[in-house]
């Protein structure tokens, strides 16, 4: 298998030989002139299936991916951040956590500060702090970048200033600074992962509550493979789409008189359209709606078949997951279509588009033995649409948000 990036160790063994460069705690160490007080990480995501159900207080099934947000950090005293990746052109951004103000900008940089002004603004006592990143998480390919960055600095300050927060607590943090500060509205499921996923297991994440269980997901003791596929089609959330779709579902909500989506019941979906109809609701409405309730539905039933241990029948629940998400909410495009066919027809047991699409990445659900077989069918299947070649990785369920030294 090819891979974007490979998956390292964890631990202070690990910081010296991060793909890329050197670890955060050396870039650290040449940029401010000291040790770090400590090296945390946080990984990316992707989400098995349920999507855009986070933003209808619906049911999602994320995992965490071995690739991670690195941050070494130091606390400060004096109000100043400053805030450094080594994965992102430019020096070092120094700002003031007083007046740290949302839609201001910044860049990549917006994230942890958007993470130090939401601890703020919740009364936590952080004066400032010196941060140097590094990630191996791709950017833009749908796998939760930005949250990791949100996550590790969160994890770091509430060790460093003791704020006591745990795991939920952190992921809340991470998305107000998102949706208030950088102006992405974005639901909570990718924080979650990275805060709370663990080793060997799928995240059944209930986004109203935050209740979750540890499901186990070891694929490779059942002769099966999940395949990521980098479609290197850079999607980016604050376009827009992404909020007409999250407004499309509050108004089909209203219109049913519910709070949200989670809570029309499968059952009750087509005659929630008539009446949606009768409304004079917009057509788009209706199809968003049949998505996430059908998505919800489809959350439910992959955990009955992980339970079950009939993990292969979970495929063509995928690539229903996947129609819906390109018919009905019409996040998908040419490639990431391009994956679910190609796969498909080279023998996978199911593939689905994951992340808030248009670009971004895929799933693939294998037999371990015709893995190599989909991806090389996949690769083939771009070079021939003249599409840049994609990226193709394994899916290893990892931990989530951790001190490495």
């Amino acid at each position: 298998m090819t891979q974007t990036t490979a998956p390292h160790g964890h631990g202070s063994a690990a910081l010296a030989a991060e793909p890329g460069g050197p670890g955060p705690a050396a870039v650290f160490a040449e940029l401010y002139g000291r040790e770090p007080d400590g090296v945390w990480a946080a990984p990316g995501r992707v989400n098995l299936i349920g999507e855009y159900t986070d933003v209808n207080d619906g049911f999602v099934m994320p995992l965490a991916l071995p690739h991670t947000a690195r941050a070494a950090v130091s606390r400060r005293y004096d109000g100043v951040l400053r805030l450094y990746s080594r994965d992102v052109p430019g020096g070092v951004v120094s700002l003031r956590v007083d007046e740290l103000a949302p839609h201001s900008g910044h860049g990549w940089a917006a994230y942890p500060a958007g993470v130090v002004w939401a601890l703020r603004e919740a009364g936590h006592p952080v004066t400032g702090a010196d941060v140097a990143l590094t990630s191996t998480v791709p950017t833009g390919a749908g796998l939760s970048s930005s949250a990791a960055l949100e996550t590790v600095t969160a994890l770091a300050l509430n060790d460093l200033f003791g704020l006591g927060l745990d795991g939920p607590g952190l992921a809340v943090i991470g998305r107000r600074a998102e949706n208030d500060f950088v102006g992405v509205p974005c639901g909570i499921m990718d924080q979650m992962a990275s805060a709370c996923c663990t080793e060997g297991h799928a995240l059944h994440l209930d986004t109203r509550d935050l209740s979750l269980r540890q499901v186990p997901f070891d694929l490779a003791s059942q002769g099966l493979t999940l395949l990521v596929v980098d479609t290197r089609v850079e999607h980016a959330l604050g376009d827009g789409a992404y909020a007409e779709r999250r407004a499309g579902c509050e108004e089909g909500a209203r219109l049913l008189g519910i709070p949200t989506l989670r809570d029309l019941p499968y059952e009750n979906l087509a005659a929630a359209l008539t009446t949606l109809a009768d409304a004079g609701a917009d057509e788009s409405v209706m199809r968003y709606v049949t998505h996430v309730v059908g998505d919800n539905r489809r959350v439910e039933q992959v955990i009955a078949l992980l339970d079950a241990g009939d993990v292969r029948a979970a495929g063509p629940v995928l690539n229903e997951g996947h129609r819906s998400l390109r018919d009905d909410l019409r996040v998908s495009c040419p490639e990431l279509d391009l994956v679910v066919e190609a796969a498909n027809a080279a023998g996978a047991l199911g593939a689905r588009m994951t992340g808030g699409g248009f670009g971004g990445s895929a799933v693939v659900l294998v037999e371990e033995a015709a893995a190599g077989t989909v991806a090389e069918a996949v690769s083939e299947a771009f070079a021939a649409a003249g599409h840049a070649a994609p990226g193709i990785f394994d899916a290893v369920p990892s931990a989530g948000a951790r001190r490495l030294r």
